[in-house]
């Protein structure tokens, strides 16, 4: 017997946005919530950063005027973002930050009470702040606190596998199983807040935790809309310990050495045979850490070292490792460009003798980081590949976060496609909380009363429960880290930032095959959840590729971060054969919609929307915001 019961608002993951999410709604009087999450110590959120984790949002210091507008035109700048909900991100941020400030989260801020700002990628104006490298970690460490003084229910140990919907296009609920005894609940519920981060795992090369995967796959089940889900930020990140090494892990100029599949023979300093000389190579390093994420407006340029690092490990079959132990022998730092020079000599580094040496100077937390994880690059070389990092895109949610759908279906955080091509660093940790504190506010307004059919949901869920039993009984010999291997290798090699139509083709066509093989299997009385977890990566995966496939062949070409090959393209490197599409950049107005119509993934293109240009006269909006209007 499947233990059941009613929950009317259903909080499914515990990172920065699925807990702002939940404290904000009991703060609004939803009380008969719940959170459902593999573990509070689980996730992206909690376990991730980078050298210095940016939080960005309206700038609240220095002389530069700044409003929800400008930041609203900042956000659509990037492409194939709709202007009514970069406001929206753009107008909470503010409430959301000081809610943050208020909880506990120590963002920096001077005598006055002054909290300054600092310019990140894609920002013209001082809008980013931080409290060091474990920015979301010290969010959630935070919200979890205010989560326990509410007494708000937590079930950990719940890894969803079937989002439930009805007649009507109602998410009504969700069946979950535990790693424990492989018995799973089903949850009723009226309203379900989607908060299950990016799919880092459908690939092998992620800097996402490994402890996260990602659970967009469920959704695309039950045909939810998908927007822009081609857009990826890649980036150099080390295996081991899976961490981006970006800013000061690449300024301090450490060597890249290649060595053969053991790890330790045949060690050379391979980009050498791209450069002429020293200089050459290590102003593009330096402008690395500038420019982390991986780019096709920086090929050629600093992203060209990204592609050098895939060269090595996917075409070659060797590792990759950042060296901090020595210069090379004949390494002259005093020949170096201006720009690296002058912040390197500004910063006091400029004499170091060794890379380690300089990032000890200038950012030695970075080298307690990996000691604090086995990693001591003070005597050991630091292996790194170009990861998946963040999905820009996801699934479609409206203004108010809810599935554009999918009633009662409310996504929130990474996977929620409110990005475009490209945004400035950080916004994704603001419009996490932005779209946490929305979705709360329209359920609070309008969702507040249970309006489903419970026995309809109920019947919903005895079907897809019985499917589940079946299964079960039926058992498989099915090896889920196997079957897992497989799909993430082909994501990586086929359809990362480096992408090529004959290859996707192909990785679309096995993924196929390989979901309906496992569709027809049973599930093996151990890990079943597991397996489980493997069909809805692969459902992913075949809607990524989908994706990527109808994206590339309608011409859009090299943009954000992915680059796409063609016999017909530019030469990107004169030591390389590589021909690159450029961007046709008509289709940053608009944006690319993904949806399950009878079995089968159906892309679409949809304009942009532009930035609401609403009435703000007060006495208008007073009277809309007390009569309910605002909501719809």
């Amino acid at each position: 017997m499947i233990k059941r019961r009613k929950i009317h608002t259903l909080i499914i993951g515990s990172g920065a946005s699925g807990l702002a999410a939940a404290v904000r709604l009991h703060a609004l009087g939803v009380t008969d919530i719940a959170v459902y999450t593999e573990g509070l110590e689980m996730g992206t959120s909690i376990n991730t950063g980078s050298d210095k984790q940016t939080y960005y949002k309206l700038g609240m210091s220095g002389t530069e005027g700044d409003s929800p507008l400008l930041m609203a035109q900042d956000l659509v700048k990037g492409g194939a973002v709709h202007g009514d909900i970069a406001l929206s991100e753009a107008a909470l941020s503010v409430q959301t930050f000081f809610n943050l400030v208020t909880l506990g989260v120590p963002f920096p801020h001077d005598a006055n009470g002054v909290f300054p700002g600092y310019k990140t990628d894609h920002d013209p104006r001082r809008r980013a702040t931080s409290c060091g490298p474990y920015t979301s970690r010290e969010m959630c460490r935070t919200l979890i606190k205010e989560l326990k003084r509410r007494n708000i229910e937590v079930a950990e140990d719940r890894v969803a596998v079937k989002l439930l919907k009805n007649s009507e296009n109602h998410c009504c609920g969700a069946i979950f199983m535990s790693h424990e005894d492989n018995s799973p609940e089903t949850v009723i519920a009226e309203n379900v807040i989607f908060a299950v981060g990016g799919p880092g795992g459908i690939f092998k090369n992620s800097v996402y935790p490994a402890v996260h995967t990602g659970a967009i796959g469920l959704a695309a089940e039950i045909g939810a809309k998908m927007r822009n889900l081609p857009e990826f930020q890649f980036g150099l990140a080390s295996t081991k310990f899976r961490w981006n090494v970006s800013g000061s892990y690449m300024q301090v100029l450490p060597k890249f050495i290649s060595t053969a599949a053991d790890g330790k023979s045949d060690a050379r300093e391979f980009l050498l045979e791209y450069f002429k000389d020293y200089a050459e190579m290590y102003d593009h390093i330096f402008l690395k850490g500038y420019q982390w994420p991986f780019a096709a407006g920086h090929v050629p340029g600093s992203s060209l070292i990204d592609i050098f690092v895939h060269i090595e490990t996917a075409e070659r079959g060797r590792r990759v490792f950042l060296d901090y132990r020595s210069d090379p022998a004949d390494f002259d730092i005093a020949k170096i460009g201006p720009e690296a020079k002058n912040y390197l000599d500004r910063s006091g580094c400029l004499n170091g003798k060794s890379p380690f040496e300089r990032l000890q100077k200038l950012n030695s937390p970075a080298i307690e980081l990996y000691r604090d994880h086995g990693i001591d690059i003070e005597t050991e070389m630091l292996e790194i590949a170009v990861c998946a990092q963040h999905n820009n895109g996801g699934l479609a949610g409206n203004m108010w976060w809810e599935s554009e759908n999918i009633k009662g279906l409310f996504p929130v955080g990474e996977v929620n496609g409110s990005h475009g091509v490209t945004r400035p660093g950080g916004s994704a940790l603001n419009a996490g909380q932005c779209g946490a504190f929305r979705a709360a506010e329209f359920i609070a307004a309008k969702c507040s009363e249970w309006s489903i059919d419970i026995a309809e949901a109920e019947h919903a869920a005895t079907e897809c429960e019985n499917i589940l039993l079946q299964r079960l009984a039926q058992g498989a010999e099915r090896d889920y880290q196997f079957e897992r291997q497989i799909f993430q290798e082909r994501m990586s090699t086929s359809a990362a930032f480096v992408r090529d139509e004959k290859m996707v083709e192909a990785a679309l066509y096995d993924a196929e095959k390989q979901f309906l093989a496992m569709k027809n299997n049973g599930l093996n009385s151990v890990g079943a959840v597991e397996l489980l977890r493997n069909e809805q990566l692969l459902a992913a995966q075949i809607a990524y590729l989908e994706a990527i496939l109808f994206h590339i062949r309608a011409g859009v070409g090299s943009r954000g971060s992915s680059i796409v090959l063609d016999d017909s393209g530019i030469k990107i490197h004169d030591k390389l054969d590589w021909l690159m599409i450029v961007e046709n950049a008509d289709f940053r107005k608009k944006v690319l919609v993904s949806e399950l119509e009878n079995g089968k993934i159906i892309n679409k293109w949809e304009d942009c929307r532009p930035i609401t240009e609403g009435d703000d006269w007060f006495e208008n909006i007073w009277h809309d915001y007390r009569e309910g209007v605002i909501y719809g």
